[in-house]
């Protein structure tokens, strides 16, 4: 009996102990192996994480498309052969779109035509009224000679030479400046490439060039300015188109030669009311003057401006603002205003 116990126990001996040794000799080296390769497996996770580029915060979300005829509220029955396409730009946490754009295209290019922001602050465009911006083009096919060029910001001048048919100097989305809200700001190299593969490729560094070269010319004294926007276009008969919302984007450009902000004003049939709440606000805030925009028949939004040390910026002397009118501006010869635009012919050399 003892000697069928000590069998027993040996027997447990001799089997258990080699079987502890084979399987820690396995298991903790393959232990270790899957430590070390989830934890570098963590530590890349995180990295990637870390590194990769946040999405854009918003995104166009396609909600109809069609003909001229299919979006009568645009106003542009003169041109039935465009085709348009209506966005809606959607932030994840907003129920609502934030703004509405509708897309042109031609010879592959998507260009611009309207833009309705819905939120306070402006996200992508200032706006401005389609039916002025196509009245003006219909009396540049009219009047501009064809061999004409003709400037404008960069957006304005797709929508001139879609709607017009003339030769504008800037052709490309060159997406400048970046309009979005100040806590999206970190985000701009995003934004910028989301844009850039939206609405195409940007343009060419000579073409950015001559926008910066343009921008220098608007935020300089009116006769400086003009010279210089006389040598961008050489010899060739030349045209400039301006908006009161040209100010604020230069100002986010050329922040040195010019302070700008705007607020909206409800229209209550008062012209003398909202002149009293526009002043009032201008000199609350230290503004020494300003201009104002239509953006619809129940709201105007006024633009308000400090020139710097310098004196007057040409952009500034083209349009109206308290107290001056551009009528007899001597610089530029003023040829058609509707609207919030004003064209003007830049003389020759």
């Amino acid at each position: 009996m003892a000697a069928a116990q000590e069998v027993v126990v040996s027997a447990t001996s001799s089997l258990s102990m080699p079987v502890s040794k084979q399987s820690g000799n396995k298991i903790l080296p393959s232990l270790g192996f899957l430590l070390v390769a989830g934890g570098l497996f963590l530590v890349g996770w995180f990295a990637y994480l870390w590194f990769k580029p946040a999405p854009a915060p918003y995104s166009y979300q396609l909600v109809d498309e069609g003909s001229v005829s299919k979006f009568g509220n645009l106003g542009l029955q003169a041109w039935p052969d465009l085709k348009i396409s209506k966005y809606e730009l959607r932030v994840p946490s907003v129920d609502k779109p934030i703004a509405i754009a509708y897309r042109a295209t031609k010879d592959g290019m998507s260009i611009l035509l309207n833009w309705e922001n819905l939120v306070s602050e402006p996200v992508g465009s200032m706006g401005a009224e389609l039916s002025e911006l196509a009245t003006i083009a219909t009396e540049i096919t009219k009047h501009v000679p064809k061999q004409a060029v003709i400037l404008a910001w960069w957006d304005t001048s797709r929508q001139v030479s879609l709607l017009s048919d003339r030769e504008t100097l800037f052709t490309s989305h060159l997406a400048q400046p970046l309009i979005a809200p100040s806590y999206w700001k970190d985000r701009a190299d995003v934004i910028n490439e989301y844009e850039r593969q939206f609405w195409g490729a940007s343009g060419s560094s000579d073409e950015e060039q001559k926008f910066q070269q343009f921008v220098d010319a608007l935020s300089s004294e009116a006769s400086t300015g003009a010279a210089m926007l006389r040598q961008l276009v050489g010899s060739r008969e030349a045209y400039i188109v301006v908006h009161p919302s040209d100010l604020y984007k230069l100002g986010l450009m050329r922040p040195d030669r010019m302070d700008i902000a705007f607020k909206d004003f409800p229209l209550t049939g008062n012209v003398h009311g909202l002149a009293g709440q526009v002043k009032a606000w201008m000199k609350a805030n230290g503004y020494d003057t300003y201009t104002l925009q239509s953006l619809s028949e129940k709201v105007v939004r006024a633009y308000f401006l400090n020139e710097g040390k310098n004196g007057k910026i040409l952009l500034s002397q083209m349009l109206p603002f308290m107290n001056s009118t551009p009528i007899d501006f001597q610089a530029l010869q003023l040829v058609h205003k509707h609207g919030g635009y004003w064209v003007y012919r830049i003389p020759a050399a």
